[in-house]
């Protein structure tokens, strides 16, 4: 999976895994190792995220059903809960300072390519 901010052509994830199931989804990033540049976790359907079991920090894009980011969350820390977004239908999972470094913000716009 690659994911693109198409309002300023940055290219937030080169190699993304995408989460789809009850069981990907709930496991989100868990045991896995801490994210390098370039990758990412799509997970979908999502709302909100938790931290909980996590050991490093990660940036997250809460992007509505049209690809519009309706939030922006920077390092959200180990431990801890995202916000929920009602009107969210995907969260983005990034390296943490992806989205400083990137530039992204809300109300742009992200493609996904699978």
């Amino acid at each position: 999976m690659r994911a693109i901010n198409v309002t300023n052509q940055y290219v937030l994830v080169e190699h993304g895994e995408v989460a789809n199931t009850a069981w990907t989804r709930l496991k989100g990033l868990i045991g896995h190792p801490p994210l390098q540049s370039g990758e990412g976790l799509l997970i979908q359907p999502c709302r909100g995220v938790h931290m909980f079991g996590m050991r490093f920090p990660i940036d997250v894009l809460y992007i509505d059903k049209s690809g519009q980011i309706v939030r922006a969350v920077e390092q959200l820390a180990p431990g801890r809960i995202g916000p929920v977004i009602l009107n969210a239908s995907y969260v983005l999972e990034l390296p943490a300072g992806t989205i400083a470094q990137s530039g992204t913000k809300a109300g742009d716009h992200i493609a996904i390519q699978r």
